[in-house]
């Protein structure tokens, strides 16, 4: 099963590292991660996908609670949350493409970023499953580049994820 894992780190040198070591000690797969700082300059929120059973996941967040750089961890797979991925796209759009990428561009609430005689760059973001339908929508043959974030995620509700 794909679990979306939030933490908050100590933003010191080599805490990534830790936690991707981690991960490659014990052959577990990360799907995505996206990682920055927060309002606290000292912390940063680190967010990944990994799949496994149940006992996995309780094995790998036992070991990530135990690096030293681990402040707090949730799964947010076991509750209600938001997740959003962001994708910038750039595609080739001569003849009449430019048409049609466009009004998939809107149909997925897509923005452009820049526009030439021959290609187009969006911005997209939704669910994983949004980016995977919009770059399946679009003729394969034309996708020139894509970029994208990895999930993000937040509990709904009252539930954060704060030191």
């Amino acid at each position: 099963m794909r679990h979306l894992i939030s933490m908050l780190l100590e933003n010191e040198p080599g805490a990534l590292s830790r936690v991707a070591g981690l991960f490659s000690a014990r052959a577990y797969n990360i799907e995505s991660l996206s990682v920055a700082p927060t309002e606290d300059d000292s912390v940063s929120r680190l967010t990944l996908v990994t799949e496994g059973d149940e006992a996995i996941i309780e094995q790998i967040t036992k070991q990530l609670n135990k690096l030293v750089d681990v402040v707090k961890l949730v799964d947010l797979t076991e509750g209600a949350h938001v997740e959003r991925e962001l994708m910038l796209i750039k595609v080739r759009v001569a003849g009449g493409a430019r048409d049609e990428v466009l009004r998939l561009a809107e149909i997925f609430r897509g923005r452009v970023l820049d526009v030439t005689s021959a290609t187009c760059t969006l911005e997209l973001t939704g669910t994983g499953d949004k980016l995977d339908a919009f770059i399946k929508a679009v003729d394969g043959k034309i996708v020139l580049e894509v970029a994208r974030s990895g999930a993000m995620g937040m509990a709904r509700g009252e539930r954060s994820l704060r030191v």
